[in-house]
């Protein structure tokens, strides 16, 4: 435990997805973690948390009827309990929120008024919003004095200017029915640009960097001047690039073809675009890229392909965001992927050999499995690879909004 735990103010950091719970107990003041963990398979017989605290591993079964609620209070009564002297210093629960639309441009403290805010947008992100409401609800039961607060993936692209988030649509859809490009992974894209900024040493407001987020879920955004000015994802989580089980972009046209001429219903396509596509979808082997770049290596075919288009697609996503930026400082990856995948980015930077790029290959391959770095060689602009640290994030806009109060 850090000697400087008083002066470091705690937050229970809550991401609930679909079927699971990443949580933390993290110093806003320090980012160290003092407790992380992971509960998942809600639903099934195996479903399971593991966590660490304080240098320890653990783990433990859940059983077939666990869910979010459950999940939580396993954390609050097993796995705090155990910690009491951390506990006692939580001051804030942080909770991570895919979709406010364009309601929410910043974090904010819940109250039932934000809470219908993020029901509203659930059907914008169906597979997110919904379950990050069960985890809030968990959350306030488990915890009734301590403040909660909701910090949103799409807020930071709210400095997008209009032409980089309307659609070519009536523009009344967007008008009366909010119909636009909000995008992702914001949390993540806002902590790795300011990271960069520091490594290039410049005034973040003097900053053009590009941010490639790659993980299951992919995102890229131009960020000018600490601010986004375009992102890959759109009104959903679907838009843009190759990822693990979703197309990314694709001819709106193939859906009515779908449908009309293949008998597929509205629900299937949906699952067939969201679930079954992507690098699953095109290898017909898997949608982890570890698996993907095994297959590549073995000379599987379907697994071959599925690497090439994704990392085609990302690098032709890259160039076109040099035009919103006018000067590019670095591209910068991170994410699961993007931190550990020395194969990716080096394919990635060889199709952008048209901005001179070149990969130093020991640089590359040194900048994984939580080390960060440039990737690239002196005489080259700058690639680099920054670990993503949403958690913190949210710890200290959780901090700063009850401080305000």
């Amino acid at each position: 435990m850090s000697d400087n735990l008083e002066s470091d103010d705690l937050v229970l950091v809550l991401n609930c997805g679909s079927s699971s719970l990443k949580f933390a107990v993290i110093g806003a003041q320090s980012g160290e973690e003092h407790i992380s963990g992971l509960a998942e398979c809600f639903g099934l017989e195996d479903s399971r948390i593991k966590w660490k605290a304080q240098g320890g591993k653990n783990e433990a079964k859940l059983g077939a009827f666990t869910a979010h609620r459950e999940a939580v209070e396993y954390i609050v009564k097993t796995i705090l309990a155990g910690h009491p002297e951390l506990a006692a210093q939580i001051k804030a629960i942080g909770h991570r929120i895919v979709h406010g639309g364009e309601k929410f441009t910043r974090s904010v403290i819940i109250t039932p008024d934000v809470i219908q805010g993020i029901e509203n947008c659930a059907s914008l992100a169906p597979l997110h919003n919904p379950a990050h409401l069960i985890g809030i609800r968990a959350a306030m039961a488990s915890f009734p004095t301590l403040p909660q607060v909701a910090v949103f993936d799409t807020a930071f692209h709210q400095s997008m200017p209009e032409k980089a988030y309307i659609y070519a649509l009536p523009y009344k859809l967007y008008r009366e029915h909010g119909i636009r490009r909000y995008g992702m992974h914001g949390t993540s894209h806002f902590y790795v640009s300011r990271e960069a900024a520091k490594v290039l040493n410049k005034d973040i407001a003097d900053t053009n960097v590009i941010v490639a987020h790659l993980g299951n879920g992919a995102s890229v955004t131009a960020i000018k001047g600490g601010k986004s000015v375009d992102t890959s994802m759109g009104l959903t989580p679907l838009e843009g690039l190759v990822m693990g089980t979703r197309c990314g972009d694709l001819d709106p046209s193939i859906i009515f073809h779908l449908v009309n001429q293949l008998g597929y219903t509205l629900t299937e396509v949906n699952n067939l675009l969201n679930k079954q596509s992507g690098l699953l979808g095109i290898s017909e082997l898997t949608n982890d890229c570890r698996g993907i770049e095994e297959g590549y290596q073995d000379g599987h075919k379907g697994a071959t392909l599925a690497l090439e288009i994704f990392c085609y697609r990302l690098a032709k996503y890259i160039a076109s965001y040099t035009v919103p930026l006018g000067r590019l400082d670095a591209i910068i990856f991170t994410g699961g992927i993007g931190e550990n995948s020395d194969l990716i980015r080096a394919k990635v930077l060889d199709l952008l050999a048209i901005f001179n790029f070149k990969v130093d290959d020991t640089k590359n391959k040194a900048a994984r499995f939580g080390h960060d770095g440039i990737i690239t060689a002196d005489n080259s602009p700058v690639a680099m690879v920054i670990p993503t640290n949403e958690e913190w994030v949210i710890a200290e806009d959780a901090v700063k909004l009850i401080s305000a109060k």
